[in-house]
């Protein structure tokens, strides 16, 4: 059996027995506070153990056929330590936010596509590389992660003719395949720093909706698939992140209904949040694909409901997954910039290396580039500044970028 197959075997192993604890992770919740969530075989929530008290977690979700319990409890913003408490292991350091985060690792798009038209080979970790990158990632100690979302892909079992790809990978919206696609080889990562999760259209409500708003929605659980969330802020000190949902946002053609609602609430983020904001959204407004020899791209729903440039006047920086490739953008026409971090897994997209002019459902790209293969970005404050490193799968630095004055420059 590959690596693959025993880190699945451990993980699910504690779902039929003993363990107590099958993943935990310290997300952040809206306004910025430290989520404590806890997935347990259990009856019973574990604590927390903060400031010489003992606060156990409550349930979020009950079990059912599908997921086993998940516990939470949010502790205050200037909680300074704090840990888990197994009922019978050693307690449990959990990562928690910095006031202002100087380190700061994006990535997106992480699972491992098995669907009736794609396999990838979800049992080799050149093919399907989310644990090693996982575990780079760990080793530099970012402060905060963002995942830009779509992390289940597993929608289909595996053809039998692909057994040697996906062979016993479980599939659909259930904890065995939320564990196998993301929670087992994230495992690291998650504990290594508190997270922001954005969510993909992967998980809208047709595919894995109900179990992302169960394990990692930022609003209470509902019996209903809610196929929308509000935008919601978290501080990073003197800029703010804005996490936008755009799971049902159309790439190709304008949904009028879905359009209302993103037009509404891009007039409403200079209220939401002062600037400057950096927008956190899974697909990209403006990202370029390579396609029968073109460049193309341009989210249409999205573009539909900007009323002009200036509602993303309090944006400085565009922060998105969807396109499997790196890409860093500037605009023609003073739009925000965007840094997209899609291939953190999934089967990867190919676009031109040089973007310069590219018309992108309006939005011109005035310089852009785009990196093949595998890999995610490290941010690192640089006074007023960041530095934006593009990693690799092994940790190599394959392109050091900066995001300063309203532009990302990436020199050879």
């Amino acid at each position: 059996m590959r690596i693959f197959g025993l880190a699945l075997l451990l993980t699910l192993a504690p779902f039929c027995a003993s363990a107590e604890i099958l993943s935990h992770w310290v997300q952040l919740a809206p306004g910025g506070a430290p989520d404590v969530r806890a997935v347990v075989s259990d009856a019973v929530c574990p604590a927390v153990s903060t400031g010489g008290k003992r606060i156990p977690l409550q349930t979020r979700a009950e079990p059912n056929g599908k997921f086993p319990r998940l516990c939470s409890l949010v502790l205050s913003k200037d909680t300074k330590a704090a840990s888990l408490l197994p009922a019978a292991a050693p307690e449990i350091a959990l990562p928690l936010p910095s006031p202002a985060p100087n380190r700061i690792l994006v990535l997106g798009d992480t699972g491992c596509r098995v669907t009736g038209w794609a396999v990838q080979a979800c049992n080799d970790p050149e093919h399907w590389p989310f644990a090693r990158i996982a575990k780079q990632a760990a080793a530099l100690k970012p402060d905060l992660v963002l995942h830009v979302g779509d992390y289940l892909y597993r929608e289909t079992p595996c053809p039998r003719r692909k057994a040697e790809l996906c062979g016993n990978s479980p599939f659909g919206d259930n904890w065995p395949t939320w564990a196998a696609d993301f929670f087992s080889p994230a495992a690291p990562m998650l504990q290594a720093a508190p997270i922001v999760l954005v969510r993909g259209n992967h998980e809208d409500c047709n595919r894995a909706g109900l179990g992302w708003l169960r394990l990692m929605g930022p609003i209470a659980l509902k019996t209903q698939c809610e196929s929308h969330i509000p935008p919601y802020v978290v501080p990073l000190g003197a800029t703010n992140l804005v996490v936008m949902d755009t799971a049902d946002a159309p790439d190709k053609l304008v949904d009028s209904a879905a359009a209302e609602v993103y037009r509404a609430e891009f007039r409403n983020l200079a209220t939401l949040s002062p600037a400057p904001i950096w927008l956190a959204l899974h697909r990209p407004i403006a990202g370029a694909v390579r396609l029968f020899g073109l460049s193309l791209g341009g989210n249409r729903t999205l573009i539909a409901s900007l009323d002009g440039r200036r509602v993303l006047a309090p944006v400085s920086l565009l922060l998105s997954g969807h396109i499997h490739t790196f890409e860093a953008i500037n605009y023609t026409e003073g739009q925000p910039p965007q840094l997209i971090a899609g291939n953190g897994g999934d089967k990867l997209d190919s676009a031109f290396s040089d973007l310069s002019g590219v018309n992108l459902g309006g939005w011109r790209v005035k310089d852009g580039i785009s990196l093949p293969g595998f890999g995610f970005l490290l941010m690192t404050r640089r006074g007023t500044d960041w530095q934006v490193d593009v990693h690799g799968v092994d940790g190599t630095i394959t392109r050091v970028c900066t995001f300063a004055h309203a532009r990302l420059d990436c020199p050879k």
